[in-house]
């Protein structure tokens, strides 16, 4: 029941932070920031659960045995399918949520292989991609010149990236084979959690105080992470779009000294310094209409290029960043540790409080339809390409969330996308049934 109250807050979470509940800095000296934690923590939260997931249904105290392997990698197989049709199913409403569930379904297959991985094998793994992860993946993208790809998009350079997400599922299968039905392994969690936290947190607050006297500050994904070229303008994004019809910073707070500013039109205005900018006639790129003609010089212009991604920074902001989805080591080991501590307080407050928590636990048993019907109601409300927010409607529609799944597991059991996804599974790894007429003859009765 803990497990599925932590899952509850990780589909709320969700739920508000694409209705626009929170704000983008948090600051534990300042509560009206705390709203803010829903951003990013919530899909790393049902990471973590993810892990914990596979484990029960694979072995959980014990790693499943060799015999049972094929049928289990079917399974796998089956239920991450299912799961990534849904998500597709969910992106074709083309709204503005970053769906989750298409990376989800894959995170199903990626498992398999460490199913029968000691605890100990696991936990260096995933320390190593959420160490080195971030870091490695910006040095290869660099090195390509930050390559584009649907692939590339879906695991590495979106907005859940395989690296965070991998290194969490991985820690998820650990906690799940240890004893959390224990008070005293929750309370474990919770402690850990809180001192991970601390650590990824504080390590990213004295890089960015540090960071914010140099020159420029550059994101794993060679953007300028302060805005223009370092100068302590903020990035923009989708949330800067609801706060009191806010957007950026007034015009005349922006120094354009040392930048060369592009102007696209309907308002938009690309800057970059000026030891960045590029002779189209020298490096074979041009603009014309809609689209980038000429792929580049090619090896000629290779080296000034690979220059100006400025890749010791890169490095260092890969590792250091702990701001929402950016996929930063420290946002894994930060942002990690926050789920681990949610984890161990739902564990513990499931006892003491059963029966109040019961319409939560409800919400969270199963989470793969709520957070789909989320998303659809996001679409009938907002429509298509439409961006939908309702701070001050969250409450209810939480409300109402929990009402329909407390109702629906009372009378019918198991979500309807659960069913779905089981069923799926069992149908992979079912055995197929021999042809009647390719069975071998039964042996003829022996009289007494």
């Amino acid at each position: 029941m803990g497990l599925d109250v932590a899952r509850a807050v990780a589909i709320l979470g969700m739920v508000a932070a694409h209705l626009g509940v929170g704000v983008d800095e948090v600051s534990l000296l300042e509560p009206a920031t705390w709203t803010g934690l829903v951003h990013g923590r919530s899909s790393i939260l049902f990471a973590v659960l993810a892990g914990i997931s596979i484990t029960l249904m694979t072995g959980r105290f014990a790693r499943p045995e060799p015999e049972r392997m094929p049928g289990i990698r079917l399974s796998m197989l089956g239920r991450g399918a299912a799961i990534f049709v849904v998500g597709l199913a969910l992106e074709w409403l083309n709204t503005s949520i970053a769906v989750i569930l298409t990376l989800y379904g894959v995170l199903y297959v990626l498992a398999i292989p460490f199913l029968r991985w000691r605890s100990r094998s696991l936990l260096l793994l995933s320390a190593a991609i959420g160490l080195l992860g971030a870091p490695l993946l910006a040095l290869l993208l660099a090195v390509v010149l930050q390559p584009m790809g649907p692939g590339l998009s879906l695991v590495l350079v979106g907005t859940y990236p395989i690296t965070v997400w991998l290194a969490l599922l991985l820690a998820g299968m650990v906690v799940g084979r240890l004893r959390i039905d224990r008070g005293r392994t929750a309370g474990a969690l919770l402690l850990l959690g809180a001192l991970l936290a601390t650590i990824g947190y504080g390590a990213s607050a004295l890089y960015s105080a540090h960071a914010g006297s140099d020159e420029e500050s550059v994101s794993a994904f060679g953007y300028s992470d302060s805005g223009l070229a370092g100068k302590g303008y903020e990035s923009f994004s989708s949330e800067d779009y609801g706060l009191d019809g806010e957007v950026g910073v007034p015009p005349d707070a922006l120094d354009f000294d040392g930048l060369v500013c592009d102007d696209y039109g309907d308002g938009f205005v690309s800057c970059y310094p000026e030891e960045q900018l590029v002779d189209s006639s020298e490096s074979g790129w041009s603009w014309e209409g809609e689209s980038w003609s000429g792929l580049g010089a090619g090896w000629s212009e290779y080296p000034a290029m690979l220059g100006a991604e400025q890749i010791p920074a890169m490095l260092l902001e890969a590792a250091a960043s702990a701001s929402p989805h950016s996929g930063g080591s420290a946002e894994i080991v930060g942002s990690g540790g926050f789920a681990l501590a949610v984890i161990g307080l739902s564990l513990l407050l499931s006892r003491p409080l059963r029966w109040p928590l019961l319409p939560i636990a409800a919400l969270g048993s199963m989470p793969l339809t709520t957070y789909s019907l989320h998303v659809v109601v996001f679409f009938v409300l907002g429509g298509p390409l439409g961006y939908y927010q309702d701070p001050a409607g969250w409450g209810w529609f939480a409300l109402l969330l929990v009402i329909a799944a407390t109702a629906w597991s009372a009378f019918f059991g198991r979500g309807p996308l659960e069913r779905l996804v089981a069923r799926a599974a069992r149908a992979a790894a079912e055995v197929p049934r021999a042809r009647r007429s390719e069975r071998e003859p039964e042996a003829p009765p022996v009289r007494q």
